[in-house]
């Protein structure tokens, strides 16, 4: 049985001869930011032989998930009842399994304990100094002959400055509140209060006030949710729309574990682009019609909210979905369908903006939220390779693996391990993936950072080879194939092999679904038999096979009933 809580480790245990890198140490890396993606790159340093120095401005651990009851500066901040919109075996770190008594979905108090087990596990702690601002980070004056960086710091008042030989830039992109107060006339003259979600604490001072809530993100939806149990009414405005999801998926198992999977990723890409955007919409839209709730996205393959309750409480009547506002006056707001409604409070939850007031311009250029970075992790037009992002993605998946699996590419880039293409090949890169990424995400600057989870963590893994070969797992051990490539992608499959692998990843892959029932099998009545599913699973993807090869040539999906068929099977 696998367990993480508490667990002291002797440094002969530790993945990836992690002792003998201490040893080893030689070049210096500044980390900027303690949160999730910091933490991850402290330790991967570590593995490869560097020399880590984590500078994180508050006085803990944890980024976004260190809730505070006032909002901090330049710190991301959520509110007090957030739970995650990913499952514990899908968000988890690769090679440190969540305690199996945490619940599947988490509130992030249990997160932020989390990341304190897995700095306690690795002995981070003492490379990170606290209530350290980094002001600026500069290239050396010999920066294109040997990649150093001058790194000005704050501590308590006091500046100094540090040489580094390399930067990984963590501090997130949650930090700088997009407030579109341009976008509406009149905004200025109402003399109710207006604030971004980032603001947003709690429910109780909105009692019996009609607010309206901007915007259909998660933050939009969980926000309206929770405040339409207590205010007077409740308005949620949106302008393209957006499919809603529930955590819960068919028979009540975790909606990402039964959807993110090799096999769905291989259909998807193996499929004409047009039909596979068909399924996707239909797998999306099939909790309920969302033009009945006035929620169909503009943008057919949006990214979608993961909300459990906002339908019921349209259904009741407690929020009422609204088209975009077209004007404020003194006490109402004016909607774009002409509609008027008096309003006490309004809540901004449009998104951020990036924002490195540390970095020159000279050296990544922001414009509406695009950056360009090979493979949304290095800048491409630096002479040397030694200034790298983490997190600066939107998988449609969970942040903490994708972070941890940037953070093994960069760290294997600085200490000569692998290598980048040139810069000619790193740009047609990005203009091919963006390209493909506008077809399919659509243009904006909430789009320019999503990406397909299961395609960008195998674009990356296969970088440092990681990637998991099922092809030859089905061969040696069909068993961890079968959960490798039908199974929930979970982030264990880049531990199975190459740089970093760890000894445990086999088990915790065959046991995730155990850690994932028993926190809600607390009454159990009897167990179900399971053999029959595989059988099932193998007709019906060996007969998905032959459909695919049969209708290469000619297919009418719409005729055939096929993406009703592979929607109801999928989901």
């Amino acid at each position: 049985m696998l367990t993480t809580r508490r667990v002291k480790i002797s440094t002969f245990s530790l993945p990836y001869s992690l002792a003998s890198c201490w040893v080893t140490m030689s070049k210096r890396v500044a980390i900027i930011g303690a949160g999730c993606s910091g933490l991850t790159a402290i330790k991967c340093c570590l593995e490869e032989g560097l020399e880590p120095t984590c500078f994180e401005q508050s006085d803990g651990i944890g980024g976004l998930w260190r809730f505070t009851e006032t909002v901090e500066e330049d710190r991301a901040s959520i509110y007090k009842s957030v739970f995650t919109n990913t499952s514990k075996e899908m968000m988890g770190y690769s090679d440190f399994p969540m305690p199996e008594d945490f619940p599947v979905f988490l509130h992030h108090s249990r997160i932020l304990e989390y990341l304190h087990l897995y700095a306690e596990h690795f002995s981070l702690y003492k490379y990170i100094t606290f209530q350290t601002k980094v002001c600026s980070v500069k290239q050396h004056p010999d920066f294109a002959k040997t990649g150093k960086w001058n790194i000005q710091i704050e501590h308590k008042g006091n500046r100094k400055m540090d040489i580094f030989d390399a930067v990984i830039v963590c501090n997130g992109h949650y930090n700088e509140p997009y407030l579109p107060s341009d976008c509406f006339a009149g905004l200025e003259n109402f003399k109710g209060r207006h604030i971004h979600s980032r603001s947003y604490k709690t429910y109780e001072e909105y009692r019996g006030k009609t607010v309206v809530v901007v915007g259909t993100g998660n933050s939009a939806g969980d926000i309206s949710v929770e405040l339409s149990h207590i205010a007077k009414q409740v308005y949620l405005s949106t302008r393209h729309g957006s499919w809603v999801v529930s955590r819960i998926s068919r028979g009540g198992f975790p909606i990402d574990m039964t959807v993110s999977r090799r096999y769905t990723m291989w259909i998807k890409n193996v499929l004409p682009r047009s039909l596979a955007a068909k399924i996707s919409e239909k797998i999306m839209s099939s909790w309920f019609h969302h033009s009945n709730f006035g929620l169909e996205p503009k943008f057919r393959l949006k990214h979608p909210t993961v909300n459990d309750y906002l339908p019921s409480q349209i259904l009741q009547g407690s929020i009422k979905v609204k088209p975009d506002i077209k004007s404020f006056s003194e006490t109402s707001v004016i909607f774009e369908d002409g509609t008027v409604v008096d309003a006490d409070e309004i809540i901004f939850a449009t998104g951020y903006s990036l924002k490195y007031p540390f970095l020159d311009d000279d050296i990544i250029k922001l414009q509406n939220n695009d950056i360009s970075l090979y493979k949304y992790v290095f800048p491409i037009y630096l002479e040397k390779p030694t200034l790298a992002f983490l997190g600066l993605v939107q998988p449609l998946g969970p942040i903490m693996p994708t972070a941890e699996i940037q953070a093994r590419w960069a760290t294997r880039v600085f200490n000569g391990a692998a290598e980048l293409p040139s810069a000619k090949k790193m740009e047609n890169y990005c203009m091919k993936g963006k390209d493909r990424k506008n077809k399919w995400f659509g243009t904006g600057r909430t789009q320019v950072l999503q990406t397909h989870y299961i395609d960008y963590i195998s674009d990356i893994s296969s970088e440092i080879g990681v990637h998991p070969n099922t092809i030859y797992l089905f061969f040696t051990d069909p068993r961890l194939a079968w959960h490798v490539f039908f199974g929930p992608c979970t982030p264990y499959q880049l531990r199975l092999k190459g740089p970093g692998k760890w000894s445990g990843a086999r088990n915790a892959i065959l046991t995730q679904w155990d850690r994932t029932i028993k926190p809600t099998r607390t009454r159990v009545l009897h167990e179900h038999p399971k053999s029959w599913l595989n059988i099932r699973r193998l007709l019906v993807i060996g007969s998905l096979f032959s459909a695919i090869w049969l209708t290469k040539a000619s297919f009418n999906a719409e005729k055939s009933g096929f993406i009703e068929w592979i929607t109801s099977w999928a989901s």
